[in-house]
């Protein structure tokens, strides 16, 4: 059996981020909030490490284009084709589960 060294394990995580982005973009019926409410991230929030990841390495990645790269549209397009007003439950979930941020 192969081991993973340091250069195929950076494979296998580009691959399962690969993988990930593919997922939510085909789950557009899952929203933000909930993922923040679940799971304690969101769209946004890979959109920001990727980012913050492109800026270790010296690449300037504005807001509007790591949201592009994740959400594979610009972020106002995807908000008006799928992003749905969050209900009570919803809110007050992420209200409990966010106070400490």
């Amino acid at each position: 059996m192969k081991s993973i060294d340091e250069k195929l394990q950076g494979e296998l995580e580009a691959a399962v981020y690969r993988r990930l982005v593919d997922h939510l973009r085909e789950r557009t019926d899952v929203q933000n909030i909930d993922l923040m409410n679940l799971a304690g991230f969101c769209r946004n929030c890979l959109a920001n490490w990727y980012a913050d990841a492109a800026a270790e390495h010296g690449i300037e990645l504005d807001k509007a284009g790591a949201r592009r790269i994740v959400y594979g549209m610009d972020y106002e397009e995807w908000r008006a084709e799928h992003q749905t007003e969050a209900n009570d439950e919803q809110k007050a979930a992420f209200e409990a589960s966010h106070r400490d941020h």
